[in-house]
């Protein structure tokens, strides 16, 4: 049998440790890179073709390679000893089949994955089905998958899973393999937050794809949708493109998939293939060729792409009988009754148009439904003037970009659909609203009489980006990302401040001649508050700060984003450096207070309050806090359901309000602030510490905010983040309660 991964029969045996790389990659899809078929009695094993497969091969030179799937056939298929006879022969390939019952491929496969993930994301809510039937097998199919991985998998193993139908297995996997390196990529797209939330199980789902490290999309805007979902319904913050998840950060990225690119690129000088254009270009009398080529699904557009058609050769009579659409539709889901009525819709207006078109000698649709052999697919690529490439909503689309490789002469126009992800990359192409048939007519008869400078000039854009981002860039891509992740976790994971630490810390501090203090205000030295005003420091914590502060060899400072009149009025009369709103005002005591920067400007106020203003009266309980520099909405207070909602809304109106000016959107803990970018606590803490030259420096805070705290302080100073969660930090330590137990300790010290 080939050897599927990294090569064909000739390529060294790959259970030869000593020949393989040491890194190990688990490839988990819910189909195997072969089907196996029975027919009369003989089995034999099919090998798959496809840009997933080809891509992820070019990974064999640098990790050994493992592929997890349904090899295709149900059990009642096959018996228990032929299976028992297949696993050992596809794992001399390193494939591990999950055998799958007729019924869980149907519940499955047929239910969950495709009459109810796949119409809602595609955006065609009334083709979703919500069966419980259909959820029950798509969990139970996910543990099937997560059994066959956990049984052989490795530490230090990397999984990438692919595609909508294991959303339930990075967390399964995490549960199992919690050191794991779990990867996942979602080739369709992800739907907007009013869709999504239609599934009865839908933060299962969502929970179920944060156990991975990494989550990857091919847009921008799928990534966008997916952190809205997880914001709004699991009420898990995010930080651009990073989720933390109790004691993990999952990264959520963009990569584009792209194709075999210089394998399309040559076809024109394959012989067999310039045959075939030949014999193809005989055939359709060299008249212009416009082509379609797609799977046949609601998806498409294919009904739209007709009409289009239809249109155009009624609006432009002239181009009858001189050009000619080849539609390809390749079968899919056959047995579906969705699709059913589909083709046959389909084939009734390709009749339909022909006759109302259609000359002696000329048929204005040659209609395909079937596959075609890669050497007559190529020809099609290569002779087509226009390639039609319009779906209501599509996930890529590689016939686009496996079109225009294959223009060697430069010679051809694309005309791609606003809704396919490929046209986010493919830019020079003509792009269409598919719903507009108006629009579309207009962009066939622009291609057909765009000068053929201008396809060229068009084309050679596109070939260049395509050649650059070609599919082994896009698997390489993220396998780089996913290859941080356990650096990442290491770097990350706190180390718990056990009483062995607080001894060696408070060891430090005694023997030490200089120290500096950084001391968080908020969750760090008081416990939060509903309002923030309701958190002022009692009569125990002010005591122990001016202890702390009367020894000459203590340095504190209490590092907040309080604004400098709350912070004056609690602990202006102590001997303590106050530095208020994240860095922007400093104070010594008996002295004025004093901007960081000079240059500081608070117009941009004006701007924004009117828009925390409308969300404080849309979101009962939350709050308002106006600072000299900045300003901040609370939130702690309100319905967490109502207030995910807000936040997601709020960070989006804001993050488009303040583009291309010197500000940044902040998360705390329950607040959302606007300040000055580049002045925060870690640059406010970096100028204290120039001032003075300490040999004891410990730096504790509670919130992302104090990251770039822990992040500006020297290599021996002590950091500890209160709470858990991934930090910068060396050390957590579990509350309120404990921090102001180690001050006292640091206070007794004589």
């Amino acid at each position: 049998m080939n050897k599927f991964i990294g090569g064909d029969e000739k390529d060294p045996d790959l259970k030869n440790d000593s020949l393989l790389p040491n890194k190990r990659l688990i490839i988990v899809s819910n189909r195997l890179p072969l089907t196996i078929e029975k027919k009369k009695g003989s089995i034999t094993f099919k090998k798959s073709v496809g840009g997933l497969a080809t891509g992820l091969a070019s990974l064999s030179k640098e990790y050994s390679c493992f592929w997890i799937g349904w090899p295709g056939i149900s059990n009642e298929r096959i018996s228990r000893e032929e299976i028992e006879q297949i696993k050992p022969e596809l794992q001399e390939s390193n494939l591990y089949p999950v055998f799958l019952s007729r019924s869980e491929v149907k519940n499955f496969y047929h239910g969950f994955s495709n009459k109810t993930i796949w119409p809602l994301f595609h955006y065609f809510p009334l083709n979703a089905v919500f069966d419980k039937q259909f959820w029950i097998a798509y969990k139970e199919v996910n543990e099937k998958f997560s059994e066959v991985i956990t049984s052989f998998a490795k530490p230090g193993d990397y999984i990438w899973i692919h595609d909508y139908h294991l959303f339930l297995l990075p967390m399964l996997l995490r549960q199992s393999l919690p050191e794991a390196n779990i990867g996942f990529f979602l080739h369709i797209p992800f739907p907007s937050f009013e869709l999504f939330r239609n599934i009865p199980w839908r933060k299962e789902l969502l929970a179920g794809l944060l156990g991975a490290d990494v989550v990857g999309f091919h847009t921008y805007d799928y990534a966008y949708h997916f952190l809205s979902c997880v914001q709004r319904l699991l009420e898990t913050e995010h930080s651009l493109t990073q989720i933390q998840r109790g004691n993990r950060l999952i990264h959520v990225d963009v990569f584009p998939m792209g194709i075999d690119y210089d394998r399309f690129a040559g076809t024109s000088q394959d012989q067999q293939i310039r045959e075939e254009m030949a014999n193809l270009r005989r055939k359709t009398d060299n008249q212009k060729i416009i082509l379609s080529i797609d799977r046949l699904d609601y998806t498409k557009g294919l009904l739209q792409r007709l009409n289009a058609y239809d249109l155009f050769l009624e609006t432009y009579p002239q181009f009858k009988e001189k050009v000619s659409f080849i539609m390809v539709q390749v079968p899919s889901r056959t047995s579906v009754e969705t699709y059913q009525e589909l083709k046959q819709k389909i084939d009734e207006l390709i009749g339909c148009i022909n006759g109302k078109h259609g000359t002696i000698g000329w048929t204005p649709i040659s209609n395909l439904f079937r596959s075609l052999p890669f050497q007559t697919l190529a020809a099609l690529y290569n002779i087509a003037d226009i390639a039609l490439v319009t779906p209501l909503r599509d996930g890529m689309n590689l016939v686009a970009k496996e079109f225009i490789a294959c223009k060697h002469n430069s010679h051809g126009v694309l005309i791609i659909s606003e809704m396919a992800g490929a046209a986010r990359e493919l830019g020079e192409a003509i792009i269409v609203n598919p719903n507009n048939i108006e629009e579309t007519t207009q962009a066939i008869y622009d291609a057909l009489s765009m000068p053929e400078d201008e396809q060229r000039r068009r084309n050679k854009a596109m070939q260049q980006r395509l050649r650059q981002h070609n599919i082994n860039r896009w698997a390489e891509d993220f396998m780089a990302r996913l290859f941080q992740a356990p650096q990442m976790r290491e770097s990350l994971k706190p180390k718990k401040l056990l009483d062995r630490e607080k001894n060696q810390i408070t060891e430090a501090f005694a023997k030490s001649k200089s120290r500096t203090i950084f001391l968080d205000y908020d969750g760090t030295l008081i416990p939060f508050a509903g309002e923030p005003q309701k958190a002022f420091p009692d009569v125990m914590l002010i005591d122990l700060l001016q202890r702390l502060a009367a020894c000459p060899e203590n340095r504190i400072t209490i590092i907040s984003g309080r604004d400098k009149k709350t912070l004056g009025s609690w602990f202006g009369h102590i001997n303590v450096l106050l530095i208020a709103e994240h860095g922007v005002w400093i104070k010594e005591r008996d002295q004025s207070w004093e901007p960081i920067e000079s240059c500081l400007q608070n117009e941009w106020k004006d701007e924004l309050r009117p828009l925390f203003e409308l969300y404080l009266d849309r979101t009962p309980g939350s709050l308002l806090e106006e600072k000299d520099y900045s300003i901040a909405w609370h939130y702690r207070a309100c319905d967490p359901e109502l207030a995910s909602t807000r936040v997601a809304e709020l960070k989006y109106a804001i993050i488009h309000m303040i583009a291309n000016r010197n500000l940044s959107v902040m998360e705390g803990n329950k607040v959302i602030e606007v300040k000055h970018a580049g002045i925060n606590k870690g640059t406010a803490a970096l100028r204290v510490m120039a001032r003075q030259n300490c040999d004891f420096v410990l730096a504790l805070g509670d919130d992302v905010t104090d990251e770039d705290l822990f992040a500006s302080m020297p290599p021996k100073a002590y950091t500890i983040k209160v709470g858990s969660g991934p930090t910068r930090a060396r050390y957590c330590i579990e509350s309120v309660r404990d921090v102001r137990l180690l001050l006292e300790k640091f206070s007794q010290v004589e």
